[in-house]
């Protein structure tokens, strides 16, 4: 397992930007596909956004398609969510999420992930 830590979630109006940072202190990092989920309250976690372990293959839920984009960079150990467009049904607590199995299928499913951050709310107002 490795240490994730999110960053960078606020309060924002609708049509803002935020950029959501996942932050990890370990190497093996880089050997990790990462995963982008939320949660609103009442609500099941949701698959967001996740990309493969080199960047070379991202993924997006097609609610957050053509505005929310996933990018890494493995020599700061960090995944990123840049959050453009937000709308009031983007509010939820967000979570980075990270595993090192092979394969891309499993990149949609929580379950799937063998290690999580604590979250960051991001609040869209109308």
């Amino acid at each position: 397992q490795v240490r994730l830590v999110e960053s960078g979630g606020g309060l924002v109006q609708a049509g803002g930007s935020l950029r959501l940072s996942c932050a990890c202190s370990q190497r093996a990092f880089h050997s990790h596909g990462v995963g982008w989920f939320r949660q609103a309250p009442g609500k099941e976690r949701e698959f967001v956004a996740a990309i493969s372990w080199s960047g070379s293959s991202t993924y997006y839920a097609d609610s957050v398609k053509g505005r929310f984009t996933i990018s890494r960079d493995n020599a700061k150990n960090t995944a990123y969510l840049q959050m453009n467009g937000l709308k009031p049904e983007d509010t939820a607590l967000y979570f980075c999420a990270a595993d090192d199995r092979m394969g891309s299928d499993w990149y949609y499913f929580p379950s799937e992930y063998h290690s999580w951050g604590q979250g960051t709310q991001v609040t869209v107002s109308s």
